[in-house]
């Protein structure tokens, strides 16, 4: 099931959340996002008013200084702010976020990793996942839900996930040293090897008991509508970043 994606506020989850949630997804439309990639120039300014749409003040987001690892920090409403106008403030070496705060906004950026937003309808908590090629070998995913069950004693019946803009497996072509770590993530075609993150992520939901149902997808690749979303694989490590946003309403 693909939900409807309505101008720059991207919509991840279906409508039945809108009253619970916030969330959603920037694109190159909404200017760079990235306080410490691209030109920054203008991004606290592009933060805002995309912020503004989905009913958030800029200055409360929370950000990680992310690392393409495994960490996951559950955050509170002391570490509102933290990262929302300087990178420096950041929450370090972390690239997944949890919390139960309600009105705590988490964010993450990406230009071809998987934005992975997280939703524990029964428990009221959520979780926004970085998930990269580096992460998602070390299971950032269900690493991440792991925190959230002990956390908040999340089940994967209770797990609603998105996925959000990212390179795919029609571009995203790895060497064959992938096969050791992706061995279910893996398309072959004409003697070329290309992953798909998204399956790579999926799977981890299913294994931890998530239902197939509850898995939303946007579908859209980064690198083949570059026009539209920033890529890194095709611009260089000069490119914006995408920002994706989550969280829990009154």
């Amino acid at each position: 099931m693909t939900p409807q994606l309505k101008n720059s506020q991207k919509q991840v989850f279906p409508e039945l959340f809108s009253a619970q949630l916030s969330a959603g997804f920037s694109s190159r439309d909404c200017g760079n996002m990235s306080l410490c990639y691209g030109a920054s120039g203008n991004s606290l300014e592009n933060r805002k008013h995309f912020l503004a749409e989905l009913g958030i003040d800029y200055r409360s987001i929370v950000c990680a200084k992310q690392v393409h690892g495994s960490g996951v920090k559950r955050v509170k409403k002391q570490d509102s702010g933290k990262g929302a106008l300087s990178y420096d403030t950041a929450i370090a070496d972390t690239d997944a976020l949890i919390t139960d705060e309600k009105n705590l906004p988490l964010a993450v950026f990406t230009a071809d990793c998987l934005p992975v937003f997280l939703y524990d309808a029964q428990h009221k908590a959520i979780g926004l996942v970085h998930a990269g090629w580096r992460s998602s070998k070390e299971n950032i995913l269900a690493k991440s839900l792991k925190a959230m069950q002990n956390e908040f004693d999340t089940k994967g019946k209770d797990i609603y996930a998105a996925f959000g803009p990212a390179i795919r497996s029609c571009c995203y072509e790895v060497g064959e040293e992938f096969k050791q770590n992706f061995p279910a993530g893996l398309i072959k075609e004409s003697g070329r090897l290309f992953l798909d993150l998204a399956k790579t992520n999926k799977k981890q939901l299913l294994d931890w008991g998530a239902s197939e149902v509850n898995i939303f997808d946007c579908g859209i690749c980064t690198f083949c509508q570059n026009q539209d979303y920033f890529s890194f694989r095709k611009e260089g490590a000069s490119c914006g970043r995408m920002m994706s946003v989550v969280m829990l309403k009154n």
